[in-house]
C-alpha cells in the first residue's frame, strides 16, 4: 500500500476555508480488507481537512467504489484518488478490469458494475452529486469509476436522521 501526500494540501486550515489543495492518492491491494482501509483513510483525511459534513457520504462512496473494484478487477492492486476542487469532493477508483471492445460486452460489463454500485447511486443522488464509470484513460487501461460529492448539498446528507 502506498499513500501519496500532495505538498500543497491545506491541512490545518480554518473550517470556513475551501480546501482546494486536498489531493491524496492511494495504491491498495485488491483484497477483502481494502474497503475498510480506504474508508478509515478517507475519514482521517476529511477530519484533518475540517470537512465533517462530507465524511458520512464520502466514506460510504469510497467503501462502495473500492469494494466493487476489488471484486471486479483481475489486477493485484487498485488506485484510489481523493481530490477537492470547486466546492466538491471527487473520489476516483481505477481498477485493472479491461473494457471490452465489443459493444454488447461493454454494455454487459457496465450493467454489472452499475448493479454492484446501486447503493453508491442512492448516496450520490441524495447528495445531488454525480457518478459514473468508463474506460480508464491511464496507460495501463482498466476501468475508472468516480463519484462527485458537492460540499453544500452533501452537508444535508450528513444532517439527515
Amino acid at each position: 500500500m502506498s499513500l501519496t501526500l500532495v505538498p500543497n494540501a491545506s491541512v490545518g486550515v480554518e473550517a470556513d476555508v475551501e480546501p482546494d489543495g486536498l489531493a491524496y492518492s492511494l495504491t491498495l491491494p485488491a483484497a477483502l480488507s481494502t474497503p475498510a482501509i480506504a474508508r478509515a483513510v478517507t475519514r482521517h483525511i476529511l477530519t484533518a481537512h475540517h470537512l465533517p459534513e462530507l465524511i458520512d457520504a464520502a466514506v460510504q462512496a469510497v467503501g462502495e467504489l473500492t469494494a466493487a473494484a476489488c471484486r471486479l478487477t483481475p489486477a493485484a492492486q487498485i488506485y484510489v484518488s481523493l481530490r477537492y476542487r470547486a466546492g466538491a469532493l471527487r473520489v476516483t477508483v481505477y481498477d485493472g478490469e479491461p473494457h471490452p471492445a465489443h459493444p454488447r460486452l461493454a454494455a454487459a460489463l457496465d450493467a454489472r458494475r452499475r448493479s454492484a454500485l446501486r447503493l453508491l447511486a442512492r448516496v450520490v443522488k441524495c447528495c445531488e452529486g454525480a457518478w459514473g464509470c468508463d474506460e480508464s484513460p491511464e496507460p495501463g487501461g482498466g476501468t475508472r469509476t468516480w463519484a462527485v460529492l458537492p460540499r453544500a448539498t452533501t452537508a444535508a446528507y450528513a444532517a439527515a436522521p
